[in-house]
């Protein structure tokens, strides 16, 4: 059922937060050359089926030992949301998170298929670079990457760059696998649905990411004032984007916005007004995969510093009505770290009954990493109202998921994410990979925000009609 990966063979390196001098650690799934039984890769293997047992792996509402998470259905039928935390994964300094947003008449599945695939995905190529290693008798690299002076800044450089490489390389190839597996799976229709995701993993001072779609990931860090300041890690990849819009009207796709919603550029079909994706790249949405939406994703690293506090991974039910700067706020405010992520959907949720009060709230999914590796109490999470049971069946990963006796049938859902240029100069502020590259993106593109006044519509339209009277080529 799907691929297996194995998450047992714990790495014998250090596990550090980010920053300060640390020893060596592993990014592949084994050892860092120390002695110790010898475990193959297959010695212990995780399917799909038996995902919900695997320890220190968290998709429902609860805390980890570093973070928190919290989802809440919006008003549009069943919750397409899913999110994921899952600390030591490949080895104990490595934590994998990820937040996916469905969308079409089978968008839920969509979603929660891809948080449980990909991350299993991503370990297999990971697993596949460490056996190509070990045959050609490499060891592992620094997990990290602090450069020292003199002779060894250059040789430093370029153990972070192959580092670099080697993920871009293992995120390409694990969301290329992924939306091969959605297109053949038998039982689950991707034709008119799909999946934003917005993915990061952790390893020591090192974070990679890679997304598609328009959930997004923010950090909150502190400024050389100690004052918390929001720092957008990722690009919301809408149609109108310059090098989004380019390609899918070069595959022949089109891109235009309707006229009662002006500000919601949709990728249409060549010959028909239909789906009305509100997205440039999403798992799924195969109607439109000859006509420019793609899988590939966005990637990119960073290195944290001591003054980053926190990373925030959302859904954009909550970016359509809260800017970078009052997430930050908001969970940099919170009374305890176990109860962020609850505060936050509960804060969008407030905004959205004052923004929009006539539409239907869109779902939002929240994920707070806090990088120092330090949570609360049990104590301190249980005055908010979560028990002790609950705890342990979230910690252990052991808890069920369901949709709580809710119809599940098929709908339309999803918000688009509007910008105002009034406001794109004030809201969040931009990796240092993306200033600059006006390749990547244009400046104003960068920060989205919901506008007032604008009707809340969904991410598709309507379903193509695939007539069989199409214009000529």
């Amino acid at each position: 059922m799907g691929c297996c990966v194995s998450t047992s063979s714990r790495s014998t390196c250090s596990t550090r937060s980010h920053g300060g001098a640390v020893s060596p650690s592993c990014f592949e799934v084994g050892f860092c050359g120390q002695k110790r039984t010898k475990r193959t890769f297959s010695d212990h293997v995780i399917a799909l089926q038996h995902l919900p047992s695997v320890p220190n792996r968290i998709f429902t509402n609860g805390k980890s030992r570093t973070s928190c998470i919290f989802t809440q259905q919006g008003r549009k039928g069943i919750n397409q949301d899913a999110m994921i935390v899952w600390e030591d994964f490949m080895s104990e300094d490595v934590t994998f998170c990820g937040v996916f947003d469905g969308h079409g008449p089978h968008g839920h599945l969509v979603a929660r298929k891809v948080r449980d695939a990909l991350p299993l995905k991503l370990l297999s190529s990971m697993h596949s670079y460490q056996s190509r290693q070990n045959g050609s008798g490499r060891t592992c690299f620094r997990g990290n990457s602090k450069k020292s002076d003199g002779g060894d800044s250059e040789k430093d450089g370029s153990a972070e760059d192959r580092l670099n490489s080697i993920w871009k390389e293992a995120f390409m190839k694990s969301y290329k696998a992924m939306d091969k597996e959605l297109r053949s799976h038998p039982n689950l229709d991707c034709f008119c649905s799909g999946s934003t995701a917005v993915t990061i993993v952790k390893q020591g001072s090192n974070l990679f990411m890679g997304y598609i779609g328009d959930s997004r990931a923010i950090m909150g860090s502190k400024d050389s004032n100690d004052s918390m300041v929001a720092i957008q890690l990722t690009v919301d990849l809408k149609p109108d984007l310059p090098r989004e819009a380019e390609r899918i009207k070069r595959c022949k796709g089109r891109v235009f916005a309707l006229q009662d919603e002006p500000e919601v550029p949709r990728v249409w079909l060549p010959f028909d007004d239909a789906p009305g994706l509100a997205m440039a790249r999403a798992f799924g949405d195969f109607c439109l995969k000859e006509y420019g939406v793609i899988s590939i994703p966005e990637f990119s690293h960073r290195i944290l510093t001591e003054r980053d506090q926190f990373i925030v991974l959302a859904s954009d039910g909550v970016w359509d009505v809260l800017s970078n700067e009052e997430v930050v706020e908001i969970v940099s405010s919170a009374p305890t770290r176990s109860s962020a992520a609850g505060i936050l959907v509960d804060s969008a949720a407030r905004e959205w009954k004052l923004k929009y009060p006539t539409s239907k709230m869109d779902d939002c999914a929240v994920v707070c990493l806090f990088l120092d590796g330090k949570m609360d109490s049990e104590s301190d999470y249980e005055e908010q109202g979560f028990s002790s049971a609950t705890l342990q069946s979230n910690h252990s990963g052991n808890a069920v998921e369901s949709d709580d006796g809710q119809k599940s049938e098929p709908s339309l859902q999803r918000n688009f994410t509007v910008r105002s240029s009034e406001e794109s100069d004030s809201y969040g502020r931009l990796p240092p990979e993306f200033e600059g590259n006006a390749d990547t993106v244009a400046a104003e593109d960068q920060n989205w925000l919901g506008l007032e006044g604008v009707t809340r519509v969904n991410s598709l339209v309507q379903l193509p009609r695939f007539s069989e009277e199409r214009p000529n080529p």
